[in-house]
């Protein structure tokens, strides 16, 4: 494609990345001047997509699914060279006037025409039309004759022959659906009636009819049993050949009585399958109906009244040269009905055919096609008229999401991107970035690079009996109660609401705050993963010894005493409490190390050992969130939907939250009734926990003796005048010790 250069695009950082502003018309004038490498999106596919399906269709030029940028190219030259003012596309209303269309250009000229046809047509008033005016070509041109399709219907003349003809045209030739919605003709039909109507009266003139109008009856009924009368004539010459042959030849008693329980008739399929007669001596078959096997004497009814009166009517029985005779005097007729031609009138009757043909009006019926015709180009703009209204409304839309994707990044409007396809209810939260997918395992392999949390669902709609597959991307909260199988609701850009079911899960960060406390839940579920796996290896110790106990258990015989249960062992139970206290007292000493670790720290400075602590557990899930969530990419989430995405469509954290939103209630002042009541035990035993520590804390602070509490760390103290003498024995001296709590 070439580029002309020259003009001036303006540049604004949308989602954090540069992209070029359409907000002119003469930006829209001059598309085909933009670098390809700028725009956003190179196609995208025209399924799937919260915009009028005939304008994507409109748009797509080659009808290859997708829309390209070569095609919103030549959609925006052609709706600039068609208005009169390019920033009517800037409004996105489905109204136009015929002052808004230029008449200097050709196609405006041709859409000008047209759309002042469509106003005549439908009676509008103040020349304007609208998008719905031209959704309906039929009501369009319901009231003319001529629309310029080629095709005429009995309203397109007001003379009656020439109205009866051409229904008489529908009715053999078949209808064709013309531009008004009512049955019509075209030039082609016309020509093929004409033509079998001169065939078959040629046809007509060539008839024989040996047998005049019962010729055709004879026809039917010689060759319906022309079968069963060539076997008749053959059983005869095998009984003559053989006399012993004759019996089997015949039909035999016990035929008859294999059928005789049966309620018989005529057409019963085994008396159709006997012979047509019983064989005669002399070869020759019998006239008399009653000597013919009653499931064909209907067929031979019509025979003997027809052609056998006819012909033998002084004979009462037949020889097989007769037959045969009147298949040679029917031949002719047979070929002269295979050789028909112009069939398709002959329902209109002989004489129909011959006004038809004696009347020719086939001039003057070709002469309303052409009239027709005439105004093919007027009548074709149409579309036209239609495309303008639908790219009038819509074109904006699409460059908003194609080239520079600001429907996306808008911020406080309730604008959505062309790809988001409703909001997806889960969890306490609402997630509007939601798109529909169509192979969800193909879709998340690719997707799963997208850095972004990904939620895949099963849609149903009970309203309209519909199912669809959507990727939902939770942007903001957290994600304990996430898990395949959870039910949500999703509402389409309509508002129709869908039951929705994960099916699948991409794990990915969602914010700084879940990263914080992810290492604590991945602690939390370890211990819990500990204490269950230890709660079950106790439980099937205890069920395994309980049950050797019971299986060495001795039932005692009859007279014998029950064995007796050794006494409480006092010493058993002390070592149990023995260790425990052991336990405890290690617990204590490792608390003591640490607090004489300690010794002599502010309690600012353990404030910023604890928060140091919890920066050290903390630190690396966030920062490596962080990193992540800066880059969240969508642009891998529309890849795998069909589009070419040339540019980053990042989804910061503070976009993100944009995104998903999560529920906020007020506070509430009124106590539940349902609230559960805190355990005892419980709370004694973290008001101990307290104590301890806080004694701990002042314990090695030297903060009890102020209390005059008899605790107190021992420290070693010299004499401060012994050390300035410098003698010798008071430096080899060990240092006094003393209880400074006790000496105070």
């Amino acid at each position: 494609m070439e580029k002309r250069k020259g003009y001036k695009w303006q540049f604004a950082n949308i989602g954090g990345v540069p992209r070029v502003c359409i907000k002119s018309g003469e930006d829209i004038a001059h598309l085909a001047e933009l670098d390809q490498k700028l725009w956003t999106v190179l196609s995208c596919p025209i399924k799937g997509l919260e915009l009028d399906a005939k304008s994507l269709e409109m748009l797509d030029t080659d009808n290859d699914g997708k829309i390209r940028v070569q095609e919103v190219v030549k959609a925006s030259e052609w709706l600039t060279s068609v208005l009169k003012d390019n920033n009517l596309l800037l409004k996105q209303t489905g109204t136009i006037t015929l002052d808004d269309i230029n008449q200097e250009t050709e196609d405006g000229k041709r859409v000008y025409a047209s759309a002042k046809r469509i106003i005549e047509n439908l009676g509008l008033k103040d020349n304007t039309i609208t998008v719905e005016n031209t959704a309906d070509s039929i009501a369009i041109f319901s009231k003319t004759r001529f629309n310029g399709d080629g095709i005429i219907t009995a309203d397109s003349t007001d003379d009656t022959d020439l109205k009866a003809t051409i229904e008489a045209c529908i009715k053999t030739m078949g209808a064709l659906p013309d531009r008004s919605g009512v049955d019509g003709v075209d030039a082609e039909k016309i020509e093929a009636f004409y033509t079998n109507c001169t065939d078959w009266t040629a046809w007509l003139a060539q008839s024989t009819m040996p047998y005049g109008d019962d010729t055709a009856a004879v026809v039917a009924n010689y060759q319906a049993l022309n079968e069963k009368v060539t076997d008749y004539f053959m059983r005869c010459k095998l009984s003559a050949f053989d006399s012993n042959a004759t019996a089997a030849l015949n039909v035999s008693a016990e035929q008859f009585a294999a059928i005789s329980s049966k309620v018989l008739a005529a057409g019963t399929e085994e008396i159709t399958a006997y012979p047509l007669a019983c064989i005669a001596d002399d070869g020759l078959l019998s006239l008399d109906i009653r000597n013919i096997n009653p499931a064909w004497q209907a067929q031979f009814s019509v025979l003997i009244n027809t052609c056998f009166k006819a012909d033998f009517a002084k004979k009462k029985a037949i020889s097989e040269a007769d037959w045969k005779s009147i298949g040679d005097k029917l031949a002719p007729y047979i070929a002269w009905l295979a050789a028909q031609k112009g069939g398709v009138v002959e329902e209109l009757g002989v004489d129909t055919v011959s006004k038809i043909l004696a009347d020719n009006r086939k001039a003057e019926l070709l002469a309303l096609v052409e009239q027709d015709k005439a105004l093919e180009s007027e009548a074709n703009a149409i579309h036209e008229v239609d495309k303008l209204l639908h790219m009038c409304r819509d074109f904006y839309t699409m460059l908003k999401n194609f080239v520079t994707l600001n429907d996306f990044y808008t911020k406080g409007s309730d604008t959505m991107a062309i790809f988001q396809a409703g909001t997806l209810y889960i969890d306490q939260r609402s997630c509007d970035l939601c798109l529909k997918v169509s192979d969800m395992d193909k879709h998340a392999a690719m997707a799963s690079f997208s850095g972004m949390f990904l939620i895949y669902c099963d849609c149903r709609s009970k309203r309209n009996n519909d199912t669809m597959k959507i990727v939902a991307v939770m942007t903001n909260g957290e994600v304990n109660n996430l898990t395949v199988g959870k039910n949500a609701i999703f509402y389409d850009r309509s508002g129709l609401d869908w039951d929705a079911t994960v099916t699948k899960i991409i794990d990915n960060p969602i914010s700084i705050r879940q990263a914080f406390w992810s290492p604590y839940r991945r602690i939390s579920v370890w211990i819990e993963n500990m204490i269950n796996k230890r709660a079950a290896e106790k439980d099937a110790k205890m069920m395994e010894d309980t049950t050797a106990k019971l299986s060495e258990a001795k039932v005692p015989a009859d007279g014998e005493k029950p064995a007796v249960k050794p006494p409480f062992d006092i010493a058993k139970f002390a070592g149990i409490f023995a260790a425990f206290g052991m336990a405890l007292g290690m617990l204590g000493s490792a608390c003591v190390s640490v607090a004489k670790g300690l010794e002599g720290f502010t309690w600012y400075q353990y404030l910023a050992i604890l928060l140091g602590i919890i920066v050290v557990i903390s630190g690396p899930s966030m920062i490596m969130a962080w990193l992540k969530l800066r880059k969240r990419n969508l642009a891998q989430v529309l890849n795998a939907n069909g589009w070419a995405v040339n540019a980053d469509i990042l989804v910061n954290i503070i976009f993100g939250a944009t995104l998903t939103k999560i529920a906020k209630y007020p506070k509430v002042r009124v106590k539940d009734p349902f609230a559960e009541k805190g355990v005892v035990w419980k709370r004694i035993f973290w008001i101990v926990i307290l104590l301890a520590a806080i004694f701990a804390g002042l314990y090695f602070t030297n903060k009890l003796e102020r209390f005059g509490l008899p605790f107190g760390k021992k420290e070693c103290t010299e004499n401060v005048a012994a050390s300035t003498a410098a003698a010798p024995a008071a430096a080899e001296a060990p240092a006094a010790c003393a209880d400074t709590t006790s000496a105070e």
